[in-house]
């Protein structure tokens, strides 16, 4: 098997019986790394003896009085996050098992990105032995946000860190005029030529997906769905990409993502969405289930329509959570 995305931190992790990733302390040591959880030079006694003493021993216990202790506020607030977080990672039986409960108990105020990094854990565990570059690079969406282009019937995604990082710095190619200043020998559309490059890139993130117009970069996130949905809920369903939305009688839908929701829910209550808003859709799915049993009677054997759509600023900011909590199950079954 290939390495890819070493960045997701999984070597941090330990296998659990059930197939999922403990948290150890390794990965514990990552999060105390993060530049904002390092005590700049104005830090006070007790931040940085609350971090050398988490350095020492990442899963020791920390008091109220010890938290209570540090003087600046902000500081004081992250390290609640951070410990609260922690604390959820080590008493659940696996990572996956911590991130279903986050989404079920609402997030809890949980930042975007510890909610990223998991989606990234998991994703990277649960396409292990996959060796299709297009479904790689779909999956990205689960966890990076991306700026949308479209030019002659390519919806072209790209990552929006990339480009921002590189804005102003480089000579332009047509691509990069569409997607931003970002030097072209960096930013390749994924294709049937180019797709082996992928391995050794992959944690740079530097390719662009055509959704619009590739079959395969659109079956690449269908496929991203079906696992991401059996790994966690242990649930078999059928993901397949649709141009449009023609069913009379759709009982159930899912918004990949906030815009997405917007415009289901727009369609559900049968308001009228105009035709620039139409664009921005980006992908549309139909979802079923193998076993209709698991399913909320009041959809059956109904398919779930699943809606992905770009902002007002041309960005995808995916909430795999809202596959989570939005499928109509009759009742959680987590698998990992």
């Amino acid at each position: 098997m290939t390495e890819f995305w070493v960045s997701s931190g999984h070597h941090l992790t330990r296998r659990t019986e059930g197939g999922g990733l403990g948290a150890t302390d390794e990965l514990i040591l990552a999060y105390l790394a993060r530049p904002e959880l390092i005590p700049p030079e104005e830090a006070c006694a007790a931040e940085r003896r609350l971090h050398a003493d988490l350095l020492a021993e990442p899963q020791r216990t920390v008091t109220t009085e010890a938290l209570a202790a540090i003087v600046d506020a902000d500081a004081r607030e992250n390290w609640a996050v951070l410990l609260a977080f922690r604390d959820r990672l080590l008493a659940a039986r696996s990572i996956e098992a911590a991130y279903l409960s986050l989404v079920r108990e609402g997030l809890q105020g949980t930042p975007s990105l510890f909610l990223n990094q998991l989606v990234h854990l998991i994703l990277r565990n649960a396409l292990d032995s996959c060796d299709d570059p297009y479904v790689l690079r779909a999956a990205e969406l689960f966890f990076r946000t991306q700026r949308v282009s479209r030019h002659e019937g390519a919806v072209l995604l790209a990552d929006a860190e990339v480009i921002e990082a590189r804005e102003g710095s480089a000579p332009l190619s047509p691509l990069v005029a569409m997607l931003g200043k970002e030097a072209a020998n960096e930013l390749d559309v994924l294709n049937d030529e180019n797709a082996w490059t992928y391995w050794s890139r992959s944690d740079a993130f530097s390719m662009a997906l055509n959704l619009g117009s590739s079959p395969r970069s659109r079956e690449g996130l269908a496929r991203v769905i079906e696992v991401f949905v059996r790994h966690l809920l242990n649930t078999e369903v059928t993901v397949t990409p649709l141009d449009r939305l023609e069913d009379t009688d759709w009982r159930w839908f899912v918004g990949l993502d906030t815009e997405g929701t917007r415009i289901g829910n727009a369609l559900w209550r049968g308001e009228t969405v105009d035709s620039t808003t139409q664009e921005r859709v980006i992908a549309l799915f139909r979802l079923v289930f193998a076993d209709t049993g698991q399913v909320d009677p009041k959809v059956g054997d109904r398919p779930v329509y699943l809606i992905l759509a770009g902002t007002t600023t041309n960005q995808v900011q995916m909430k795999p959570q809202n596959i989570v909590a939005g499928l109509p199950l009759r009742a959680a079954s987590p698998a990992a």
